[in-house]
């Protein structure tokens, strides 16, 4: 049976930081537009700030959806599912406020997560969450999966590309969403 909590308690953040991919909702406003889920995962990228507040590093990728869609409406559901242990499945409801790349606090935000320094490069913007609802459910339909091992593509694709190139980049793919809302403003 779910419950509605008060908020993040302590035993609940220690369990959200250990699990290795949470997923992240949000839409645009417009009726007809696209619906968003994105999967995050690798270590040390998502972490508990307080009691009604959590933040994640947002590396670079080929989309920008829940930047845009929380530059548009701040809308953001934020999903852990227990692949192992106990099942469970915890939501985090809120609002969302995005902290881009060379936006002042940027570098500051950053290197409040475990090796936030090694993860600078990647980073495109930080997630935090003004989270207004916290809820669990059973998660009994859930598989139960091994957890293997982090992959380090996205890391040495990053590695490989300067500060220069990682700016082209945002501009060329991260500059607009699918629906056309502003993604990175770079």
């Amino acid at each position: 049976m779910g419950k509605v909590y008060d908020g993040i308690s302590d035993r609940l953040a220690r369990w959200l930081e250990e699990q290795p991919v949470f997923f992240v909702g949000t839409a645009p406003l417009a009726g007809d537009g696209l619906v968003n889920l994105s999967p995050k995962g690798t270590r040390g990228t998502f972490r508990v700030v307080d009691a009604h507040t959590v933040a994640y590093l947002d590396l670079t990728g080929s989309g920008i959806e829940t930047v845009a869609h929380l530059q548009e409406n701040g809308r953001i559901c934020v999903m852990f599912c227990a692949f192992d242990g106990r099942p469970n499945i915890v939501r985090l409801h809120g609002t969302g406020r995005v902290l881009t790349v060379g936006e002042p606090g940027f570098d500051e935000a950053v290197a409040g997560f475990p090796g936030g320094e090694t993860r600078r490069h990647g980073a495109r913007s930080v997630i935090t969450v003004d989270v207004a609802r916290v809820s669990d459910s059973c998660g009994f339909s859930v598989p139960r999966m091994d957890y293997v091992d982090e992959r380090d593509v996205l890391d040495l694709s990053h590695a490989k590309k300067s500060p220069e190139v990682m700016a082209a980049y945002h501009r060329e793919r991260n500059a607009e969403s699918l629906d056309g809302l502003p993604g990175l403003r770079v």
